[in-house]
């Protein structure tokens, strides 16, 4: 990996990660995968780094790391296990509307729990409203110094485990995506309940639920910005997500690479290893080449968002490209193992199975061909 770009700061971020994930995610890994889980020792190691909500702003007591060491970061933990990158990425995630249009009494309530190892959740996703984001049904009705959430919220990461959430829901319904509004929702709150607990093919490291607010009420301070805003908060934050979803393509995608190396050093075939076959060192490089331009486009896109530049096409470019690949050189990872790629004594199995979510979960890749091509052709 080409470190010339980055600062001693975020050199030292990436090898405190590295090191993090080869002492307590990656002997472990497979373990979570199956039992659908990560321990609390495991969660409270990554609390003890100081990293656990990467976007708190100083003000409040957070690391504010800048757009780049955050997909560094990500980078690193996709490359123990997508799973566990998945769950600790979520509190970056539900943080960006609050960092986009909070108050600093909102940012208090906000931060605070994750500063304190907390988790938090971004709800945005319904059983009808996945990429029609116009579709959202829950309801927000103001009543006096409050307002009354109805609705259900499904998939969402770490949804069982938060003690605070970011709840996209509908004040006029008859506007659709322009009555959208964001709001601070905590868990404890009277009618506020976790409903179905998914059991997924991949990530299964990472909680993943279904969320039913039966007349939550909340204080009308709880809102993030202003009434009909919620869309624009959530399609920034989805921006956001993108870089931070591709930078885990690319640690997943890594990682695949390096066992399709040391597999392919100690296979013998025909008397030789079978890295001495033209085909398979063609393979190779084929799949790191494809590493190298992902991160690439990943740390591009950090810098224009950390330069205040528009980002919103090549974060979807960004996306797009990295799922894809990841998915790519995971398969490619296989076929260079063959049947032993496809066993679970393979771990190249289960970068297969974690990979697959990168290119729906965040907005699909045809979302994101929506976005490059409005771009483009408007």
């Amino acid at each position: 990996m080409l470190n010339g770009m980055l600062s001693p700061n975020q050199i030292k971020v990436q090898q405190k990660v590295r090191n993090f994930v080869k002492e307590h995610i990656k002997p472990y890994a497979r373990e979570w995968d199956a039992i659908g889980d990560i321990p609390d020792s495991a969660v409270k190691a990554w609390r003890d780094t100081g990293l656990f909500c990467l976007v708190a702003p100083k003000e409040v007591g957070g690391p504010e790391l800048d757009t780049l060491s955050a997909t560094i970061v990500l980078e690193e933990l996709g490359y123990g296990c997508l799973g566990t990158a998945t769950a600790f990425g979520a509190n970056n995630l539900c943080s960006y509307p609050v960092l986009l249009a909070g108050t600093p009494e909102q940012k208090q309530k906000h931060f605070a729990p994750l500063l304190e190892g907390e988790f938090g959740a971004f709800a945005l996703t319904e059983p009808c409203a996945g990429s029609d984001a116009g579709a959202v049904a829950t309801t927000a009705v103001r009543d006096g110094a409050e307002y009354v959430l109805n609705g259900t919220k499904c998939y969402i990461t770490e949804g069982g485990l938060a003690a605070t959430f970011i709840i996209i829901a509908s004040t006029d319904r008859s506007k659709g995506t322009k009555g959208l509004s964001a709001f601070i929702v905590e868990r404890g709150r009277s009618g506020f309940s976790v409903g179905k607990v998914e059991d997924k093919m991949g990530i299964r490291a990472s909680n993943t639920v279904e969320l039913v607010l039966k007349n939550v009420r909340i204080p009308a301070w709880h809102m993030i910005g202003k009434e009909g805003e919620g869309m624009k908060l959530a399609m920034s934050t989805l921006d956001s997500g993108r870089l931070m979803v591709a930078a885990q393509a690319v640690g997943a995608a890594r990682a695949a690479l390096d066992e399709s190396i040391e597999f392919v050093k100690k296979r013998i075939d025909n008397g030789k290893p079978l890295a001495s076959q033209q085909s398979v060192a063609f393979k190779i490089a084929d799949m790191a080449t494809v590493i190298e331009a992902g991160r690439q486009l990943v740390h591009q896109g950090a810098r224009l968002k950390d330069a205040h530049q528009p980002y919103s096409k090549h974060a979807a470019m960004t996306k797009l490209f990295c799922t894809d690949m990841a998915m790519q050189v995971a398969r490619d990872a296989m076929d260079i193992m063959g049947a032993y790629g496809y066993t679970k004594d393979s771990y190249v199995e289960k970068i297969w199975r974690d990979s697959r979510i990168l290119s729906i979960y965040e907005g699909t890749n045809e979302i994101q061909r929506v976005v490059i091509s409005g771009s483009l052709l408007r």
